[in-house]
C-alpha cells in the first residue's frame, strides 16, 4: 500500500516536471512540532522536503498540487518505562491541493491555504540496550485530514522563503483514548524554496 502510494506520487510529479508549461517548485523546510499532543511532546523535527505544481494560474489566485515528505525522531532516552524502550521515527507523507493568492499591492508576498490527506509512517525499533525477550520491531501508520496555511516571500524571481502551519487530524486505534492529545497534530514549518 505504502509503496504503491509513493510510486503514484513520484510518477505524478515526474510527469508534471517534464511538461513544457511546468509551474514547478521544490522546497526544504525545518519542521517544528508544536502544541499539547503526542508529536509536540515527544518528537523533534529533522527535515521536510516538498514539491509543488501549479496547474491553474490566474492574476489573483493559483491552484495546484503539492506533496511533502518529512522525518521526526523521538526525544526519549533511556529505558525507564515501556514507552522509552523504542527508538521511534515518524515519516509523514502529505499530498494536498493548494491555493496561492497573488496580491497586486504586495507582489513578493504569497499567502496560501491547502487541504489534503496525511499518512504518518511509524518505524519503531527496540533500543540496543534492552535485554528482554522482545517481539519484532513495529512498523505501523496512521492517517487523516490535513489543513495547511502559510506565507511565502520572494527573494528573487526563482528563490523564496516560507513559513506554514499544518494541522493534521488522525484517527486512533481501539484502546487508545479519542482525545485531542492523541488525534490533533500541529506542525510549524520554516524553509526555503526554488521555482524551476
Amino acid at each position: 500500500m505504502r509503496l504503491k502510494l509513493i510510486t503514484i506520487l513520484l510518477l505524478f510529479f515526474t510527469i508534471t516536471l517534464l511538461s513544457q508549461d511546468s509551474k514547478f517548485s521544490v522546497e526544504a523546510n525545518f519542521p517544528i512540532p508544536i502544541g499539547d499532543n503526542f508529536l509536540g511532546k515527544n518528537y523533534n523535527g529533522i527535515f521536510d522536503v516538498g514539491a509543488k505544481y501549479k496547474f491553474l494560474n490566474h492574476k489573483t489566485i493559483d491552484i495546484g498540487a503539492s506533496v511533502n515528505f518529512g522525518y521526526f525522531q523521538n526525544t526519549k532516552s533511556g529505558a525507564t518505562n515501556v514507552n522509552q524502550l523504542f527508538d521511534v521515527k515518524i515519516f509523514p507523507i502529505q499530498p494536498r491541493i493548494f491555493m496561492e493568492f497573488n496580491i497586486p499591492s504586495l507582489e513578493k508576498f504569497h499567502p496560501h491555504v491547502g487541504i489534503g490527506y496525511s499518512i504518518l509512517i511509524y518505524d519503531a525499533k527496540w533500543k540496543e540496550n534492552t535485554n528482554a525477550d522482545l517481539p519484532a520491531d513495529i512498523d505501523d501508520n496512521e492517517n487523516g485530514l490535513n489543513f495547511n496555511i502559510g506565507l511565502s516571500y520572494d527573494l528573487t524571481r526563482k528563490l523564496f522563503i516560507q513559513a506554514h502551519y499544518d494541522f493534521i487530524k488522525v484517527g486512533v486505534e481501539d484502546g487508545i483514548p479519542d482525545k485531542s492529545y492523541n488525534t490533533n497534530i500541529n506542525i510549524l514549518k520554516i524553509g526555503i524554496g526554488y521555482r524551476i
